[in-house]
């Protein structure tokens, strides 16, 4: 068993897409898997949220069958305003999402699936309550009930993202937490010299590999009749193709 947080340099940087694109590679390969969402904001009650865009992004391998029974989804904490969870939590009244909880379910789908996918907000260090409580201090919730995890980190492709990433990889250093990878969660039609030359430079500054790169555009929204299942499950393959691997070796 594995757990994964997938957490990033920033926001809207591709966190969801490739949340996805692991999942739906997972599936093909006859895996069971959990998506679990400790804290959604900037959505209202009845909206849909991050795991129900990994449930449309992944419907070409849901499609196989007995594919649907082998993932679940799961959402913990849900505030309507686009902020960080903690501020969401405050300013909605709401309580905050507590660590222990996000673990102990994390825990609780790691005993029926081959694969936990937990999906941070934001970056890293982004605050889940008044006490600034991160991500960063789920791995050793983890560890107290007797499971490993290890973060994959989605970055930028462009100018400006080594600082970012090494920030990010420093900070995981820091606490202990193993950095599986990187994944550029948005890879431009036509790079620049920049992203071209942080294909070599991203693992260096963040002492770990770079695993794939997602293109832009591989995932349209809901409502576009441009989005393929199938074709996003063969470009999680072309991109990712060997993220499994590095994940249960």
């Amino acid at each position: 068993m594995r757990i994964l947080l997938v957490t990033g340099t920033g926001t809207e940087i591709g966190k969801t897409v490739v949340t996805a694109a692991v999942a739906a590679l997972a599936l093909a390969e006859g895996l069971r898997v959990a998506v679990l969402k400790p804290a959604q904001t900037g959505v209202g009650p009845d909206e849909p949220g991050d795991v129900d865009e990994v449930r449309r992004l992944v419907g070409a391998a849901v499609g196989a069958a007995g594919a649907a029974e082998r993932l679940t989804t799961a959402e913990l904490a849900r505030y309507p305003e686009p902020l960080a969870p903690a501020t969401a939590a405050a300013r909605s009244g709401l309580p905050p999402l507590a660590m222990d909880r996000v673990a102990a379910e994390a825990a609780r789908l790691a005993g029926t699936h081959d694969l936990v996918l937990v999906e941070g907000a934001g970056g890293l260090l982004v605050r889940y309550d008044q006490q600034g409580t991160t991500l960063a201090e789920l791995p050793a919730a983890l560890r107290a009930l007797g499971l490993d995890s290890a973060v994959l980190l989605v970055t930028t492709a462009g100018l400006g993202t080594l600082n970012t990433t090494e920030l990010t990889a420093e900070a995981l250093r820091a606490r202990a937490v193993p950095l599986l990878g990187l994944v550029i969660g948005s890879w431009p039609d036509r790079p620049d010299l920049a992203a071209e030359c942080n294909l070599a430079d991203l693992p260096l500054v963040a002492g770990a590999p770079l695993l794939g790169a997602l293109p832009a555009g591989c995932a349209p929204g809901g409502g576009s009749e441009a989005f393929d299942p199938a074709g996003f499950l063969r470009t999680a393959g072309s991109s990712l193709g060997q993220i499994l691997l590095k994940i249960f070796e």
